[in-house]
């Protein structure tokens, strides 16, 4: 179709920083096309793990706690791998992700959905999570900031979900790809709470903060036992991530600073216009505190959000994702990616207010 703005996308409308390309550029013309070590490149994990110190206050080793990964999805696919066997349960908050119900299922595991609310922020209640703890129950994978809601998780809550992992003995798989993207209050590193490091893994990447969701690198930290295992079942199916991609990523946390600070200052303005429209036009919408995505509710209009989403993308040439593609849980909601400039979210703004003037409310 022609003429579509595209709200469905979850990916940074920037391009790689040009200081980010050319040390790839550099890379590739200084013919560094070989493999590295299949942990990835020494120097890089040792950047990591600086920055991991500095930011968060948490020390890995960059020689046996750190892993390079193709993108996170690699990383939370092997950290499934190593810690599930047939059968195990994990217990996956949503709406979600969508690779983390399927990356569980491939796994051999069982997935086990925790709901959570627009009503009070897509908070992750721990008594949920804590009667649903079977003893098939292995692991919690959480993501926060989180796709496809936005929302954020308090330390206070996360200090209770360590404890009640401690309890039980869980694994806890932390998906922290959006961290840099948090809007309100600073973002807390699952592996610093008490408790926490022994059993947590910690996932991360440059896609999102970086723009360089092309460049497929992601990296695991996590205590030594559990990348060692990692690693073994990453050296027989990757090998390693690529080369030339893990010296741009380098660049990318020793002199991007400036760049990312000023790409998430935008997704902010955008954050504040976006949210402020949806509610103007009628859809109740959440204040999302972290990634780029907006979840309004579709409720009033009688609509599934499956019919809600084809209808407006064939009479107002708006694309976005429907709820139920995070889950069950997502039915309601649509979600909208604001990874797109502001003049497309202006228009955007424009063509849903028209479409929903079409709509009676039911209530």
């Amino acid at each position: 179709m022609e003429d579509v703005i595209s709200l469905g996308v979850g990916e940074p409308d920037f391009v790689t920083p040009m200081r980010i390309r050319q040390a790839g550029i550099d890379a590739l013309e200084h013919g560094a096309t070989a493999y590295t070590s299949n942990s990835g490149l020494l120097s890089l994990r040792r950047a990591i793990c600086d920055l991991q110190a500095s930011r968060y206050g948490v020390q890995y080793d960059p020689e046996t706690e750190c892993l390079i990964t193709v993108g996170v999805s690699e990383g939370l696919d092997l950290a499934l791998r190593v810690l599930l066997n047939p059968g195990d349960e994990v217990l996956v908050p949503e709406p979600c992700y969508v690779s983390y119900t399927a990356g569980v299922s491939f796994a051999g595991g069982t997935p086990v959905s925790v709901p959570t609310d627009a009503s009070d922020g897509f908070r992750l209640h721990v008594e949920r999570v804590a009667e649903r703890i079977t003893p098939r129950t292995k692991a919690l994978l959480l993501g926060s900031p989180a796709n496809p809601t936005g929302a954020t998780q308090s330390r206070e809550d996360l200090e209770r979900l360590v404890a009640l992992a401690i309890e039980h003995d869980l694994y806890l798989i932390s998906d922290e790809i959006y961290d840099r993207l948090t809007y309100v209050g600073e973002h807390t590193c699952m592996g610093t709470l008490p408790g926490a490091f022994e059993r947590t893994v910690v996932l991360n990447g440059f896609s999102k903060a970086y723009a360089m969701t092309g460049w497929r690198v992601g990296y695991v930290c996590a205590p030594a036992y559990l990348t060692g295992l990692m690693t073994r079942v990453h050296q027989y199916t990757m090998l390693c991530a690529p080369t030339i991609s893990q010296m741009a990523a380098l660049e990318a946390i020793l002199h991007a600073e400036e760049d990312v600070q000023a790409m998430v200052a935008e997704y902010d303005r955008r954050r504040h216009l976006f949210v402020t429209g949806l509610n103007a036009i009628g859809l109740d919408c959440y204040e999302p505190r972290g990634a780029f995505y907006a979840f309004p509710s579709i409720r009033r209009f009688g609509l599934s959000c499956e019919e809600f989403a084809e209808q407006l993308l064939m009479e107002e040439h708006v694309a976005l994702v429907p709820g139920t593609a995070f889950g069950p849980s997502g039915e309601g909601h649509v979600r909208c990616s604001y990874a797109t400039s502001m003049a497309k979210l202006e228009e955007a703004l424009v063509r849903m207010g028209r479409f929903l003037q079409k709509l009676r409310p039911v209530f």
